[in-house]
């Protein structure tokens, strides 16, 4: 078993496992929607087991309930990819115990969100628990987004005004905002997951044009702040962060806007959640860029060296 310790002990493991479970969360999400946007939201009507009888879908529940198990069984992926995180993290904690500490956190946060998963199919699809659920994805996304950023191994050569922190601050609320106001639009839509479902009762036609000003607001932010870091002179990895940022949220938009237009066709709200997640992971990588410290990072490292020597 060697081979898998040398294997855990590279720094590249635990980047690439990182990397995993950030693509695969995103996935999950993309999945799940699949899974309202098809109306098999119930086809498994109770947790944790698929019906009454069975921890499997069966043939008599058809489509519905492949579709719905198939995403149940995706945690199990996530899970190995956390686990995989953990140890490769424990290997190597004389780097970093901050990075430890992260996996461990997102397997938490894999478990909570399935339990969650769980209360969401046993009260029969409420718009609520559901908006709740998509949230906590969102929450496990910057939870894995943080725990990949730190393995990346870059250290940050520039400091930006408090200003401009404080922005990359407001953006990240703007942006998070922007999310829960798309949760009440999906709440208050025709997509419940089953004909079992309640909606909000909000106007859609209301819900909607408050979503759209409020991505306004953050398109709008999101160039100021590419500005005003071009005009600071700030290095180019953080100027193309914002630039990212602006891109994929213009992208979106009109992802937006053709969903709304053509009637809310499945495809391309799938296609609306994958820009979802794409604008909050720009989002954060963007805040990570402009509130990184030279100084911490380097005494950080300092520090784990000494670690390492002493190990």
């Amino acid at each position: 078993m060697s081979w898998v310790k040398e294997w855990l002990d590279r720094p590249t493991t635990l980047r690439r496992a990182a990397l995993a479970l950030l693509v695969a969360n995103i996935g999950i999400v993309c999945t799940g929607g699949l899974v309202r946007l098809t109306g098999s939201g119930l086809g498994c009507p109770t947790w944790p087991q698929c019906t009454d009888d069975s921890y499997v879908t069966t043939r008599e529940m058809g489509y519905h309930g492949v579709i719905e198990f198939g995403n149940r069984t995706l945690t199990g992926v996530l899970s190995v990819f956390a686990l995989v995180a953990i140890a490769a993290a424990w290997r190597q904690r004389a780097r970093s115990r901050k990075a430890l500490r992260g996996a461990v956190w997102v397997l938490a946060g894999i478990a909570a969100q399935g339990v969650l998963g769980g209360i969401t199919v046993r009260m029969t699809l409420n718009p609520w628990t559901v908006a709740v659920h998509f949230l906590a994805s969102i929450a496990l996304i910057a939870l894995v987004f943080a725990l990949w950023d730190r393995t990346r191994g870059e250290l940050p050569r520039w400091t930006a005004p408090r200003a401009m922190r404080t922005a990359g601050v407001f953006v990240t609320v703007v942006s998070a905002v922007v999310l829960v106001l798309g949760t009440l639009v999906t709440g208050s839509g025709p997509h419940s997951g089953d004909t079992k479902a309640t909606r909000t009762g909000f106007d859609p036609e209301a819900v909607s044009q408050l979503h759209t000003d409020a991505v306004m607001v953050l398109v709008g932010l999101s160039v100021a702040m590419w500005f005003g870091l071009r005009a600071l002179g700030a290095p180019l990895r953080v100027t193309r962060a914002a630039a990212i940022l602006v891109a994929v949220e213009l992208a979106q938009g009109v992802v937006g806007f053709v969903q709304y237009f053509t009637g809310l066709p499945w495809q391309v709200v799938i296609l609306h959640m994958l820009g979802a997640c794409l604008v909050w992971t720009a989002t954060l990588n963007l805040l990570a860029r402009v509130t990184a410290r030279p100084g911490a990072a380097e005494e950080v490292q300092d520090r784990d060296h000494s670690l390492a020597s002493t190990a």
